[in-house]
Parts: C-alpha cells; structure tokens; sequence
C-alpha cells in the first residue's frame, strides 16, 4: 500500500494518525496548485481539510491519486466532479459532531450579549462597575433558522431549552423538531421579518451564495442579530457592512468569511465595532476532531479492502433528509 498524505494536522493529533498509518506524510496546508502535485505526485490516498483546495486543475495533475478524503462536512473545496471524471473516490465526514457547531453558535450569542469580553476587560482595568452593560436574554426571543440539517437541528434542540421562538426555512420540514421542539416552518421573507436571531446552517452552493444581501437584509426586523457557521460565501459582505452601519443589524456573530485564505480582503468587516469574528474553530474541540480522524480512517480502511467507502459523496445536490421518529 503506497503512502497516505496528510494535509493541516496538528502536532497533537499526528500520533493519531501514526498509530493507524505509520508511514503517513504529513504536509503543510499552505500549499497551493503545482506544489500541492509536486508533493503529492506519487500519492493514490490523501487526507485533506477544508484549508487546502483541489480544484480541477490540481486534480488533473495528480494521476495516481484514488481516493481524496476531506475530514469535513462540507466538500466545497474539491472539484467533485472533476474527481468523478478521473475516476478519484471522494469521502467526507457528514457528522463528525453538528453539537459543537451548535454550541459554537450559542457561545458567540451569549459572549455577546451579555457583553463578557467588555466585563472582564473592564474589571481587569480596575471598574467593578455593570452600568452600560445590560445585556440582551435569550428566552422568549424568535431566533431563525436557516437550514435544518444536522446541525441546524441541534440548533433547535438548545434554543428550545432557552425557552425560545423558533422558526426555520428548509426544502423540506423535519417532523420531529416540529413536533420535540416546536419548530415552525415558513417562508424565508417571513424568517427574516420575525427573527430576532438568524443564524446560517446551509451549504455554499451556486443557489445559496450571497443570500444574505441587500435585499434579504431589508426584510429583516431592525436590530437583528446574524450568525453565520456555515461558509462565508453566503453573506454579501458590503450589504452586511451597511446594515451594520445603520443599526439594521445590531451584531454579526461570524465563524467564518469568505476570504479565509487571505483575510484582509474582509478588513473592513472584520474590524467593525459590531462583528464578532472567530477564525472558524466552531468544528475545534476535542471529540469532534477525533471524530474526524477516525471517521476519514475508515473510510481509507474501506476503500483498501475495494469496498465502497461508506461516506463516499457525488457532486453536491441538495437532499431532502427527513429523521424518522425514534
């Protein structure tokens, strides 16, 4: 069995990775077109994350490689269909832990808020003082959900023990938060009339790019807070830097921005009074990661005995999954 290439892994998570594969190269996620196929010339598996792209033009160069496992929910850093074309496997991970995602969105809500950094800035300084930092709470809020995928689901779960409104916008209506958590499905313009939360659970795809724009933010209630874990992708981020000029938008909680590789093309938003910005480390804990690794593992595992790999993808399409009832 040739060498498995491993793409951005952590110091603390390459015994990992040798203790299943112990001849496993390790390389840098900075690499970029021909020297990602000068690295990987020889290369028939490869282990990759979200930070390192294989577009159609690597993918053509690589002419050894079968099997491109993305240790992600989401694949939009690989031309799918370019793979299929070359004949080339490729696997994700569909769940690796949608709770941390989840709780990741409620971290940024209740950190800002209830205005912590600015608390514990403050009594670092020497004021023990509340005044000015009366906070917002959660409970009877409408938050919006957009996409009700795994994650969008565990959404629900929490914002229901917070006592919250919950709407969502999906292709399709998942009976059991309708029925578990009293989620109420509707239209998007309604979603974003009502909402005193959006937050953003949908995959970056050609018909959800720039949803969030001037005209979907002129639909919203004044004062809204938006979140985004999903891809960057979906925010117009002019039209969300106006909105927080005006107040239109109070906050912009965000995980993720559509320049990640090069984030000073998001300067201005980034730096806004108004925007909360963590460098997309919602997936970043300790069972989720591990999750990761083992679930790829497998799939490499699967694909050395010639099976099909259990979470092997097609080009994106957008599915209506519907969980039964337990």
């Amino acid at each position: 069995m040739s060498t498995i290439y491993f793409f951005d892994t952590d110091t603390e998570d390459q015994t990992l990775v040798v203790s299943r594969f112990p001849d496993a190269v390790f390389l840098d996620s900075a690499l970029r077109g021909d020297a990602i196929v000068a690295a990987c010339a020889d290369a028939e598996v490869i282990s990759t994350f979200i930070t390192t792209p294989f577009p159609r033009e690597v993918i053509a160069k690589l002419p050894k490689l079968k099997l491109l496992c993305t240790r992600s929910v989401g694949y939009d850093h690989i031309d799918v269909a370019a793979c299929e074309e070359h004949g080339i496997t490729v696997c994700n991970v569909p769940d690796y832990g949608s709770h941390v995602i989840a709780e990741h969105v409620f971290a940024l809500l209740l950190s800002t808020i209830r205005h912590i950094p600015e608390g514990d800035t403050r009594v670092e300084d020497g004021q023990f003082d509340y005044h000015g930092l009366r906070g917002m709470s959660l409970h009877g809020k409408t938050i919006g959900i957009i996409g009700t995928g795994r994650i969008g689901r565990t959404v629900a779960r929490i914002a229901h023990g917070f006592a919250m409104h919950i709407l969502a916008v999906d292709v399709c209506r998942v009976l059991d938060i309708m029925e578990d958590y009293r989620v109420e499905y509707v239209e998007l313009p309604e979603l974003l009339a009502k909402s005193d939360i959006i937050t953003l659970h949908v995959p970056s795809i050609a018909d959800t790019k720039n949803m969030i724009n001037a005209g979907t933010i002129a639909q919203m209630k004044d004062g809204a807070i938006l979140v985004n874990t999903a891809r960057g992708s979906l925010i117009d981020a002019p039209a969300l830097i106006a909105a927080l000029d005006s107040g239109k938008i109070r906050y912009a909680l965000l995980d993720v921005l559509e320049h990640e590789a090069d984030v000073t093309l998001d300067d201005a938003l980034v730096h806004h009074k108004n925007v909360v910005v963590t460098p997309h480390i919602a997936f970043y804990a300790d069972d989720s990661v591990r999750n990761m690794f083992t679930d790829s593992f497998d799939s490499i595992d699967q694909w050395k005995k010639g099976e099909t790999p259990a979470h092997a993808v097609k080009p994106l399409r957008i599915v209506c999954e519907v969980v039964p009832k337990k």
